[in-house]
């Protein structure tokens, strides 16, 4: 969908990433959006009272009050009762969704301002007892179950996320020295931007307790290891296909925790309330593709988003493709034909993680700054999602 009202970004700010069982693995899915929804209120030095709406994606629902999450997320950052608040599931393309979401309230006329946001505690997932609710017979063996590494299973499909990449890297002939060396890519882009101050305006620093209980200012995602090297990177044994496998730790997204947060509003609210443009919401697309090659799904997702904005890949400045395996990266940007240079270039979620719901917003997020400190005009940010999907979302810098 082509947005035919106007529909702007004026704030955008999320947690740093926390690598699996790191810093922030002790902070709920909620508490972190909790806190990334402070920071773009504050931000946009917006009053909390002037929010129509709140839309969180959210994948893995890891916490005990997770089924309330959008809800109590935005009651803990001051937005008032009357509020209504929804919680979204596209998986990895959930934090896209809010977007997209709060998009649509706007063009409907049923919100003026909307906070959408995306957040994932990985780290608390929790390991589950099926069907002993009711009991259980004498000698009965019970399995317990990993909840996140199940949740990494397509089972319609019957394959794990990382075998739809394995089939992607097959059929486009990606090979495994590929596959390595964009790994390292993106670790080294991640590194210069960095270095550069880039995430600052994004990262809004987390206040954590230390290994001997000192309040520490957590500021830079944890998962990044700019120290890796071709080398080590080739070390690394294929996990999902032994030897002649294309995917490994190194090369695939990180599991993470994090939150993002963007405010989204129309042309009133945008001179009622005095606000920012940072930039302008375009269009939309998702599609859906076939569930054992899901890493395809940004292909016709960008494909269908470009030719309904009748624009083409050289009126892009800027591409941003989830990084959910590096063969699954690679075989959507060989068929699109997308610039290097253009495309994910403060790396990406092999670097910096992946926090399954909140991804989609962090890319959003990080593509509207980089769009300003470049002066390009326009961005795309996708995603490949599990069960064979592909969404994407234009952005034009106002």
């Amino acid at each position: 969908m082509v947005f035919k009202r106007a529909v702007y970004i004026v704030a955008a700010r999320r947690t740093p990433f926390g690598t699996y069982g790191g810093k922030l693995k002790d902070f709920s899915a909620t508490h972190l959006q909790e806190l990334a929804n402070r920071a773009v209120i504050k931000q946009a030095k917006l009053s909390p009272e002037a929010i129509d709406s709140t839309i969180v994606g959210n994948v893995m629902q890891s916490s005990s009050d997770a089924a309330y999450i959008a809800r109590h997320a935005a009651l803990r950052a001051g937005v008032p009762i009357h509020v209504p608040a929804l919680t979204v599931n596209r998986l990895c393309g959930s934090g896209f969704q809010s977007i997209i979401s709060g998009g649509q309230e706007i063009q409907l006329g049923d919100s003026n301002i909307v906070l959408c946001g995306g957040t994932e505690s990985m780290s608390q997932a929790p390991y589950a007892v099926r069907n002993i609710r009711f009991g259980t017979k004498l000698g009965q063996d019970l399995k317990l179950e990993d909840t996140l590494w199940q949740g990494l299973t397509d089972e319609y499909a019957k394959v794990p996320m990382g075998i739809t990449a394995e089939n992607l890297a097959k059929k486009y002939n990606v090979t495994r020295q590929e596959t390595d060396q964009y790994a390292l890519q993106s670790q080294q882009r991640w590194k210069k931007a960095n270095d550069q101050g880039a995430f600052k305006d994004e990262i809004e620093p987390v206040k954590t307790k230390g290994k001997k209980g000192a309040e520490e200012s957590f500021d830079t995602d944890e998962h990044p290891r700019p120290q890796s090297t071709i080398e080590t990177l080739s070390k690394l044994p294929a996990v999902f296909i032994k030897d002649k496998g294309t995917v490994t730790a190194g090369n695939a997204s990180g599991v993470c925790d994090g939150a993002a947060a963007v405010i989204i509003c129309n042309e009133e609210a945008l001179k009622k309330h005095n606000l920012q443009p940072l930039a302008r919401v375009v269009a939309y697309h998702v599609s859906g593709v076939e569930p054992t090659l899901m890493g395809f799904g940004p292909v016709p997702a960008i494909e269908n988003l470009l030719k309904k904005t009748q624009k083409q890949v050289s009126d892009i400045d800027l591409f941003d493709i989830n990084e959910a395996f590096a063969p699954q990266f690679l075989s959507c940007q060989k068929v699109l034909k997308l610039p290097n240079e253009i495309t994910n270039v403060n790396g990406g979620a092999i670097a910096l993680g992946h926090p399954l719901g909140a991804s989609g917003t962090r890319i959003t997020a990080n593509l509207v700054y980089e769009l300003r400190r470049r002066q390009g005009k326009y961005a795309v940010g996708a995603a490949c999602i599990g069960g064979g999907q592909g969404i994407s979302i234009l952005l034009e810098r106002v």
